[in-house]
């Protein structure tokens, strides 16, 4: 049996309203994944410092769909110290970036803000080595926002939209509430609350457990 595209719509609009009847309790948890250091290319970039014409090795999916981590690392240098064996993910982008923690900064020796993925504004600087070559990143090291991904049915299921601003918390040993999460909704999304390494060993939390939304902060609108 094959579904249209309106088919899936209309039954997947049926089980929300059919859980939001049931009452908050019948919302899912919501995944955690805990984000390490790690490194996004372009396809320039990854040319400088792996060989003309390469390109990446796919190793492990992660829970984003097409995302991926790549066999192939990289030694991160500041001006304090260094990290050898930092993971590249996939695919390419259109811009390079590395993204550590605050703890992971203070090794290096950087002062990085808190961005969302992409948003490289006032990043800092660190020194990228590979086997083929050495790149110098300038304001493309920032330490992630945490997030909340999700379809457009999962942000209706949740009472959520694109934008908005969450508070969500894990009944971790350490129990936190994580104020100024950013929802993300698109179509190629998974369920899934991201937060690094410092945030999950501040709460105790390890990948696998599940958070729920607390309350939400509506997002901007200009007419």
């Amino acid at each position: 049996m094959t579904f249209t595209e309106d088919a899936v719509e209309k039954i997947a609009s049926e089980v929300i309203s059919r859980l939001k009847m049931k009452g908050e309790n019948a919302l899912p948890g919501i995944p955690v994944g805990v984000s390490n250091k790690h490194i996004h290319l372009s396809q320039e970039d990854l040319e400088i410092l792996f060989g003309k014409g390469y390109e990446l090795t796919r190793m492990k999916d992660l829970g984003q769909p097409g995302q991926y981590a790549a066999k192939e690392t990289l030694c991160v240098a500041g001006p304090k110290g260094s990290f050898t064996g930092t993971r590249v993910l996939g695919p390419v982008r259109k811009e390079s970036q590395v993204e550590i923690s605050r703890t992971d900064a203070y090794q290096l020796g950087v002062n990085p803000p808190v961005r969302a993925s992409g948003d490289l504004n006032g990043g800092a600087d660190v020194c990228l080595i590979g086997p083929a070559g050495m790149l110098a990143l300038k304001s493309k090291v920032i330490i992630a926002k945490r997030h909340l991904h999700m379809t457009p049915a999962e942000a209706s299921l949740f009472g959520v939209s694109d934008g908005d601003i969450a508070t969500l918390t894990c009944d971790s040993e350490r129990k936190c509430h994580f104020c100024d999460t950013i929802v993300r909704s698109a179509s190629a999304s998974a369920l899934e609350f991201h937060i690094d390494t410092d945030e999950a060993n501040a709460a105790g939390i390890r990948n696998g457990m599940f958070a729920r939304i607390e309350s939400v902060k509506r997002k901007l609108t200009r007419s």
